[in-house]
């Protein structure tokens, strides 16, 4: 379990770094990595009614299928945005979305500092 991790804290540098990667992504709303020092979770959703506090919500989600003794993911293979946001030396965040070009959808990206994920360490 995660309970007992300190919340993080929003950071507007985070926030700026997130708003470029964005906006770079508007006209393809292609899910790419930046090539930041951050760490980095990417959600998108087609329409254009999705917020960041669902992409959120549905990397929350993921804590489900990791298993903290396997450090591992069951299942659905997924888990990795999950132990981003819950990476114990990780302290700030920041977010930002933006709605594609030619109704493409919504891209939304979290940017993490210090970032986490690191092969064989376990998030908390």
């Amino acid at each position: 379990m995660s309970d007992g991790l300190p919340p993080l804290v929003w950071d507007g540098k985070l926030a700026s770094y997130a708003t470029w990667w964005a906006n770079q992504r508007r006209y393809d709303c292609s899910m790419t990595h930046s090539t930041g020092s951050y760490g980095e979770n990417l959600f998108w959703g087609s329409g254009s009614s999705w917020a960041p506090g669902f992409a959120v919500q549905s990397w929350v989600v993921e804590g489900s299928s990791y298993n903290y003794n396997t450090n591992s993911c069951d299942g659905s293979g997924m888990c990795g945005h999950y132990t981003q946001i819950v990476w114990r030396d990780t302290k700030r965040l920041g977010c930002a979305s933006v709605v594609c070009e030619n109704g493409a959808g919504v891209f939304i990206t979290c940017n993490y500092d210090p970032p986490g994920n690191y092969v064989g360490e376990k998030p908390y």
